[in-house]
């Protein structure tokens, strides 16, 4: 799972998938679909401000976690779900407002109900929160070097790199769109950028394609160390999908705006 701030909780394909008609629809009545995707990414952060605003710690006597605020929740199914349900009922109400069909207004008026019955699901279940929240990592610096680690040369070839920031808990957060970079006759070497609030080291991963990374390090790289890949490429584990929620914390029953 990623951070809600890692960027839009959805994804137009999401969307595509519970309206059939969403592209076409976009394509007709000029509607920037990705820019919906922001709009309802920012009503829905004002909204998760005013939950988290409202909630408590009474009653944890042991132990009290910091005040989660936004840059800590994590994108659950229902989070999810209803940013999807949100974001579907702009498209509608911005197309609706084009052409005043009533056909777009019961679509709209369709993903406003499924939209507040995912806020309700969201209430049901709670809120996913990070302790230790780490940002989803930007691209690294990739750059081919002659300086290689003694062993096997490299094999030459094209090869894709990403990268994910860590944290004190052995967590790690999402994962940099990947790198690509062609070798002949050289390593590669990874850097990374200035590490973000929380963490504390990076895990790079390799391969031959987008799809086909897997973990080149045994144990998270200091963040401000350089790697430097050996010959032999690591079978390790895939990218993961970033964190999971450390506690999900209850939600207050509230009228929802909108």
């Amino acid at each position: 799972m990623a951070l809600f701030t890692d960027g839009p909780v959805a994804s137009i394909d999401e969307m595509a998938a519970r309206d059939s008609q969403l592209l076409t629809v976009a394509s007709v009545e000029g509607i920037d679909v990705t820019q919906k995707l922001w709009l309802a990414q920012d009503e829905i952060a004002l909204e998760l401000g005013t939950l988290l605003a409202s909630l408590s710690y009474v009653g944890q006597l042991f132990w009290i976690p910091p005040q989660p605020n936004i840059e800590s929740v994590v994108v659950t199914p229902a989070l999810k779900l209803w940013h999807t349900l949100r974001t579907l009922e702009l498209v509608y109400s911005d197309a609706y407002n084009n052409q005043i069909n009533d056909r777009y207004a019961g679509k709209r008026d369709q993903f406003r109900e499924m939209a507040r019955s995912a806020y309700d699901k969201l209430v049901d279940t709670g809120i996913g929160i990070a302790s230790f929240p780490v940002k989803k990592a930007a691209a690294p610096e990739v750059t081919t070097t002659v300086a290689a680690p003694p062993g096997v040369p490299f094999a030459d070839g094209t090869y894709y790199v990403t990268m994910a920031w860590t944290n004190s808990q052995g967590e790690e957060g999402a994962c940099a769109v990947p790198a690509a970079i062609t070798t002949s006759a050289c390593t590669l070497a990874v850097q990374p950028g200035t590490a973000p609030p929380n963490a504390t080291g990076w895990n790079v991963y390799l391969g031959t394609g987008p799809d086909n990374m897997s973990l080149q390090n045994d144990v998270p790289i200091a963040a401000g160390q350089t790697w430097l890949q050996p010959g032999t490429m690591a079978a390790g584990r895939a990218p993961g999908r970033g964190q999971s929620p450390t506690y999900v914390k209850p939600v207050p029953r509230m009228i929802q705006r909108g």
